[in-house]
């Protein structure tokens, strides 16, 4: 079978601190020389987040959750790897209420700074020496942060993080270019169910009237994707293609109402797999979160890695309204999870690809997009005419900042730039580009960059010049193919007044042209 979970250890082990003890070679004598690690990685959008001085291997969270308090007891262990020799060193976290921290099995001096844990280790840690980090802290899932990637529910609750709010979950070398492997241990009141992404390999009945749930995933997660929920749900399984194991984690009082949407899964799986290859991970399926509010969260859908979470009155329209985005935040499994974006820069590979794939879907279906147009050649041709337009008001598809990440410009500007890929070099070039770059870099992180280097070696023709005027560019190239297609001039601002980039919208996900 091509969908074979990966032989483990065994569960008892999974995630236990006796199993992640400090290396006997990573004791440095006090007073060695070292430095405190930088407390940032440099992203060009989010300069603050993320830490440097090591890499995260994996991370295991052990949650416990009270149903009368509501707020989780938490421990997360990190096992890291230092690539200096550190005297202190930090990690993301805000809105953790942090009671103690070890090195290496000893208890370490910490800070809460902004939204970093600075840790102070006992002794200095050498370079690439190997080291688990232990945090114990509580949270408050309805606590008001600046931003924050708690959803809260009335049974428990679930995370959304993306883009920079993992760090207000767990404690977390918070950026996609550090991903590492994840276990979860939840335990939950009986009637309630834990769920994580990931496979379950373990179920524990304690005193108490508590369960704990045990997930593994199979490939490593960027911190942004990961997913955790705790709930009244029942698990609906079903198979995908090839024998891929398809679970939804359905409202138990909603199951009925969303079958026909979630039976939908298997066909969008055999669709993606046709042109994207074999679907990356070891399972798939939908979450879609047990609240009624109008707004539990600010988009539709987000792709947590194995296990999209959705707004549940969504789903409950017919397939022509939501089969589109359906397949865009699918196509997420391939662009965004299994290869993440190197920096938050390059966001327009996860959702230009996923607004691409997700539109090619409906057209073919001939379900008319929310401007009543029927095919991609249409909303291209309308697209680059407002192209000059989003290049001022949103910067370059390649150059976003914090506040117009998630403007149309990564969406639909995106797939503008993808459409004049594949009219340059050829359907067949495209598709073969395109599984290229999805194997080079599966489980790992990838750049603009990255791209225009496959797509170039691909092909066979050296592309960094059209796509970096096509990424980078302040003015929109000119068509392949379609040399009557028009750029509508951008309106002439008075000095004084220069145009303002757009607003981030609160739903910023709802940008995409999928819905």
């Amino acid at each position: 079978m091509r969908y074979r979970t990966r032989v483990t250890a065994p569960a008892a082990l999974i995630g236990t601190a006796a199993a992640l003890t400090l290396a006997p070679s990573a004791h440095a004598a006090p007073g060695k020389s070292g430095t405190p690690g930088p407390e940032t990685l440099g992203d060009p959008v989010y300069p603050a987040l993320g830490n440097d001085g090591y890499r995260v291997s994996s991370y295991h969270l052990d949650f416990a959750y009270d149903a009368t308090t509501l707020l989780v007891d938490a421990t997360t262990t990190l096992r890291i790897r230092t690539t200096q020799a550190l005297t202190r060193f930090s990690l993301d976290a805000l809105g953790l209420d942090v009671r103690a921290v070890r090195v290496g099995g000893r208890r370490a001096a910490f800070e809460q700074v902004g939204e970093k844990l600075r840790i102070t280790p006992a002794v200095t840690l050498p370079d690439q020496a190997k080291v688990t980090v232990c945090v114990e802290y509580s949270a408050d899932p309805r606590r008001t942060l600046s931003h924050t990637g708690w959803v809260a529910t009335p049974d428990g609750f679930a995370v959304a993080c993306q883009p920079d709010s993992a760090h207000t979950v767990f404690p977390c070398n918070d950026h996609p270019v550090d991903k590492a492997d994840f276990t979860f241990r939840l335990t939950v009141p009986s009637g309630l169910r834990g769920v994580a992404s990931g496979q379950l390999v373990r179920t524990e009945t304690l005193d108490g009237g508590r369960t704990a749930y045990t997930y593994r995933s199979r490939s490593p997660i960027a911190t942004e994707m990961v997913q955790i929920t705790v709930g009244d749900y029942v698990i609906k399984d079903r198979q995908g293609p090839h024998g891929l194991p398809l679970r939804d984690v359905v409202p138990t009082a909603r199951a009925a109402a969303l079958e026909p949407a979630l039976a939908l899964t298997p066909g969008l799986v055999a669709w993606v797999e046709q042109r994207l290859g074999a679907y990356p991970f070891e399972t798939y399926g939908l979450l879609p979160c047990n609240s009624d509010a109008a707004e539990p969260f600010g988009f539709t859908g987000l792709e947590t890695q194995t296990l999209t979470i959705y707004r549940p009155k969504y789903l409950l329209q017919e397939e022509a309204k939501i089969g589109s985005h359906m397949m865009h935040e699918l196509v997420h499994s391939y662009f965004g999870n299994s290869v993440s974006p190197a920096t938050w820069a390059d966001l327009w590979l996860n959702e230009g690809h996923a607004d691409f794939y997700g539109l090619l879907y409906r057209y073919e279906r001939g379900w008319p997009d929310s401007l009543g147009m029927t095919s991609l050649e249409a909303r291209m041709k309308h697209t680059y005419a407002l192209g000059d337009q989003w290049r001022k008001s949103s910067g370059p598809v390649a150059a976003p900042n914090a506040v117009n990440l998630f403007d149309s410009q990564r969406y639909l500007g995106g797939v503008l730039v993808l459409y004049a890929l594949r009219q340059q070099v050829g359907e067949d070039a495209f598709n073969a580009l395109e599984r290229a770059f999805l194997e080079r870099f599966r489980d790992a992180s990838a750049s603009t960059e990255d791209y225009i280097a496959v797509a170039s070696e691909v092909s066979g023709q050296d592309l960094s010049g059209f796509l970096r005027e096509w990424l980078y560019a302040t003015k929109t190239p000119r068509m392949p193919g379609h040399p009557d297609w028009t750029v509508t001039p951008v309106p002439s601002a008075p000095s004084s007044s220069p145009a303002a980039p757009r607003k981030r919208r609160d739903g910023h996900h709802d940008n995409s042209a999928t819905l």
